[in-house]
């Protein structure tokens, strides 16, 4: 976990005891303020980083603004730890004080939307300087038509698959470097990086004894990488209004049945990893290949650096309906309590310009993923190594025709959410491989919770 660093904003009483009740790193970045008022100060809880240096970029870069603009930025980092940012959002949103700025996490600005102030005119000017952001980070970010939230670039991460450079070679015969070299184009053999290629490459590497780290439990990356395949296959559980469409889905039967091909390839204590389970299996080189941001990278880097130098990261594989990866980002959205909403907003248009964000994704490896597609070419993701260019095909490329995901998109995102959390898709392949149910019983069930959210939502 990052280092806390706790300090106190002088112009902000609060701050300590909300700081000790939170966990969270609390850091003064002070200079004297204008915008009109005698004193400003601006209140920012950001996400606390996974990768340690990662805060420091937000840092700089809000005592770099607060110098350029005379004004005060307080900046805590609130752990996810136990849910300790949520716990947050909820008991801002019900006391209406605390933060001006808070990290919403993916689901949290819909929940939240009503409380949030409306930011149009800032991603405005940011998609006519950079272009379109990547649609799931709008499914999740615009609500009702207006945006809520500006997706965020710290926290931000994608799912492809990190693979084993010499384990893929010697027992699944594919040269996974070659096929996607560092490099904006694709090699041989990559119009065949499919599921099919996947399930059979799974397969001969479970049998010789470094099976494929895919969780399957109810955390964040087991579901992640189950909707990701889903949506490669057209595989939607409920349309844009809610409708439940799983009878007589062929395309969610075929996902199905390709997801439980798999998973049976797949270590026997999946179903109770966590999200730390699969960086593990990588780090121990137990394993073959993991999807994951390049924080498991990281991690094989400096405690096991022969492990490390092996990484490769490449796209998901492709389904009938295209190539998918999952997705997972932050938003930073601004109270409708707060008494600095245009500072406020002026300060996240300041860290969602390319340069700020370039720094926050420098700072963490590569780790951090701007929402803009057009920022997807940023020199850290060839440079980092070893081996060099590992990363270089973390970010979506135009080659790699793929799209990001949001698991059980395009529901009502109140729809939505409550299946994300209740890992309704791992738990529907968990019936089939280890309850042995049919696939009929197993989609059955799944209707029938998916009534139960209906007719709550």
């Amino acid at each position: 976990m990052p280092e806390n660093v706790n300090a106190t904003s002088c112009n902000d009483v609060s701050l300590p005891r909300r700081a000790a009740l939170l966990g969270g790193a609390a850091t003064a970045l002070t200079a004297p303020a204008v915008f009109g008022q005698p004193t400003t100060n601006i209140r920012c809880g950001f996400w606390d980083h996974w990768v340690p240096a990662g805060n420091d970029a937000l840092r700089r870069l809000c005592a770099q603004w607060g110098e350029r603009n005379r004004a005060t930025v307080g900046v805590d980092f609130i752990t996810s730890v136990g849910n300790q940012n949520l716990l947050t959002i909820a008991a801002q949103a019900q006391s209406r004080s605390g933060h001006d700025i808070l990290s919403f996490p993916a689901w949290e600005p819909a929940s939240h939307a009503r409380m949030l102030v409306n930011v149009d005119d800032v991603m405005g000017r940011l998609t006519a300087k950079y272009g379109a952001v990547t649609p799931a980070a709008e499914y999740l970010g615009k609500q009702d038509g207006r945006w809520v939230a500006i997706p965020a670039v710290s926290g931000t991460q994608m799912k492809p698959a990190c693979v084993r450079i010499d384990l893929m070679q010697q027992h699944a015969g594919i040269d996974i470097r070659a096929m996607w070299p560092a490099e904006n184009r694709a090699g041989p053999g990559a119009d065949t990086w499919n599921w099919e290629t996947f399930a059979v490459a799974a397969e001969k590497c479970n049998r010789a004894g470094f099976a494929f780290g895919l969780p399957m439990g109810s955390f964040t990356d087991a579901v992640d990488w189950v909707g990701a395949l889903f949506a490669s296959y057209g595989a939607n559980v409920m349309d844009e209004r809610g409708g439940i469409t799983v009878r007589g889905n062929a395309k969610l039967r075929a996902a199905v049945e390709m997801c439980v091909r798999i998973a049976r390839q797949l270590p026997n204590d999946v179903w109770a990893w966590d999200d730390a389970s699969n960086n593990r299996a990588l780090i121990s080189g137990r394993s073959a290949l993991v999807f994951n941001p390049p924080s498991a990278w990281v991690s094989a880097r400096r405690d096991q650096p022969a492990v490390g130098a092996q990484c490769w990261t490449v796209p998901v594989p492709s389904g009938p309906e295209g190539r998918f990866v999952g997705y997972l980002p932050y938003f930073w959205g601004i109270w409708n309590f707060s008494r600095v909403q245009g500072p406020a907003k002026e300060l996240l248009e300041f860290l969602s310009d390319r340069a700020s964000a370039e720094v926050q994704t420098n700072t963490s490896a590569g780790y951090d993923i701007p929402p803009f597609l057009s920022m997807n070419d940023f020199p850290v993701w060839s440079n980092e190594g070893p081996p060099v260019g590992t990363v270089f095909n973390y970010p979506i490329k135009a080659h790699h025709n793929a799209r990001t995901s949001v698991a059980f998109a395009p529901a009502p995102p109140a729809m939505a959410v409550q299946a994300y959390n209740q890992a309704l898709n791992t738990k529907l392949i968990a019936r089939i491989a280890q309850a042995n149910e049919t696939v009929d019983q197993a989609l059955g069930w799944l209707e029938r919770e998916l009534n139960t959210i209906r007719r709550g939502g």
